[in-house]
């Protein structure tokens, strides 16, 4: 297992969209983290595959085509484009990789005839049951003959949103248990060291690559569960730290072998990118169809693909949706790459992070001076999932509640002061502290299984 002891990107500085330590060429020619920021486009089909398996098929050929075909137009040089199973895709893996293979045959055409560079991610759906454990179950056997599919049919790079931990963070988060929280995140970790080492297999025997998960049912519920500042479910300062916490586990995919890029809504990716200096995708304003967040400039400040998360197959007055949101992507990227040309990155990366640096503490914890500190707080702890998370926790409250210029409001401040005295008697040793959680969790949740995590 690769450990990340220190960090690539230690000035932050150097954490600028379009560049990455250990940039990748993969697909047709794409090339990612060497110069260039490329657009990266995801739609969902309004076919439903379960019902109509050939109306499924021929509506993403269709949306494929006018993609390809709207980029021609454009004259975009380079795209990424990601196609996002569903539980019922992932459970029909012959589905998915027919799926595939036909997306992969219309790349190479319009490679070959327009000279696109392109590459084709395909994200695989965590479609286990809880009730019936993760481990060795027919669901897991299923979802890795999924990838096996589409990757032996022409996915260049592998993702997933992985959901260990889930039932114990869902009921933690409501509740704002910060023990609790910690303790699903710590599982989180533990569950993507299985899944990763086998995806990672997975890609090998391929000859593809494997690009990293998302925090996505963790730390992106509790952003959306926060919502904006006028329908708040949750504090935002507990969304943040839970951002910053997910970084130590969406790390544990690296550390089994994958090299990016990063998956778009893992928000957590600028923490990442600073820890492996691998390409990270995110999403921001330009996903704002999908949905809506405090962060959309930011997360462009360290962004290798800029995505618009997913968009319906609708039709608009400028085309398809995601022909309109590949242009949306475009021009964004146009701007970035443009700023790198002219010697303006730095320049124009720090407009976007000011714009929302103080507005939000989740902007804050994505700044990359912030990002960096986190970072460091997590490589400080090696290979210790509980102790990194911990002071991933810890790190994150310190800088919240130091801030000067972050606008809190009075419960907000109070949360804070709550969550500090919390984080700060989570108990040394991460043994004591598996323990004394196991037994709470074994007797609260009927989902929640040890050996599912410790075998």
């Amino acid at each position: 297992m690769r450990v990340f002891s220190r960090l690539e990107f230690k000035d932050p500085s150097e954490l600028v969209f379009g560049s990455a330590k250990h940039p990748l060429n993969y697909g047709f020619g794409l090339k990612v983290g060497q110069g260039e920021v490329v657009p990266e486009v995801k739609f969902f089909p309004r076919a439903l595959s379960g019902k109509d398996p050939a109306g499924f098929k021929a509506e993403v050929q269709a949306i494929t085509r006018e993609v390809l075909d709207r980029a021609v137009e454009l004259g975009v040089p380079s795209l990424q484009i990601e196609t996002e199973l569903t539980f019922m895709e992932t459970r029909n893996p012959r589905l998915a990789g027919e799926v595939v293979s036909m997306q992969k045959s219309l790349m190479e055409k319009y490679h070959e005839e327009n000279g696109l560079k392109l590459g084709l991610r395909v994200t695989v759906a965590d479609i286990r049951d809880f009730r019936e454990g993760l481990r060795s179950t027919a669901n897991y056997s299923l979802m890795m003959e999924a990838f096996e599919a589409v990757s032996s049919n022409g996915a260049d790079v592998l993702s997933i949103e992985s959901e260990g931990g889930k039932d114990v963070f869902n009921h933690s988060l409501i509740r704002q248990d910060v023990e609790g929280i910690v303790f699903s995140v710590l599982l989180a970790s533990l569950d993507m060291s299985l899944i990763w080492r086998d995806i990672v297999n997975v890609a090998r025997r391929n000859g593809c690559i494997a690009g990293g998960d998302t925090a996505c049912a963790i730390a992106n519920t509790a952003m959306k569960l926060a919502g904006d500042v006028k329908s708040m479910l949750l504090p935002h300062t507990l969304a943040a730290v839970v951002r910053a916490m997910s970084a130590a586990r969406s790390l544990v995919a690296y550390e089994q072998g994958a090299t990016g890029p990063g998956k778009d809504c893992g928000y957590e990716n600028v923490i990442l990118k600073a820890i492996t200096g691998f390409p990270m995708s995110m999403e921001g304003k330009s996903s704002a169809c999908a949905h809506s967040s405090l962060i959309g400039n930011v997360a462009s400040a360290c962004c290798d693909l800029w995505s618009n998360e997913q968009v319906e197959n609708l039709r608009l007055f400028g085309g398809s949706a995601p022909q309109v949101f590949l242009e949306v992507l475009h021009y964004d990227c146009k701007l970035m790459n443009k700023a790198v040309m002219l010697g303006k990155a730095l320049e124009l990366r720090d407009m976007l992070v000011l714009s929302d640096k103080f507005d939000d503490p989740q902007a804050l914890v994505l700044s990359p001076d912030v990002a960096v500190k986190i970072a460091e707080a997590i490589v400080s702890e090696h290979g210790d999932y509980y102790r990194r998370v911990k002071s991933a926790c810890q790190k994150t409250v310190e800088i919240l509640e130091g801030s000067r210029l972050l606008r809190l409001s009075p419960p907000e401040l109070r949360f804070l002061s709550r969550f500090k005295s919390i984080a700060d008697s989570l108990p040394e040793d991460g043994e004591v502290f598996r323990e004394r959680m196991c037994r709470v969790f074994a007797g609260r949740l009927p989902t929640f299984r040890e050996r599912d995590y410790w075998p």
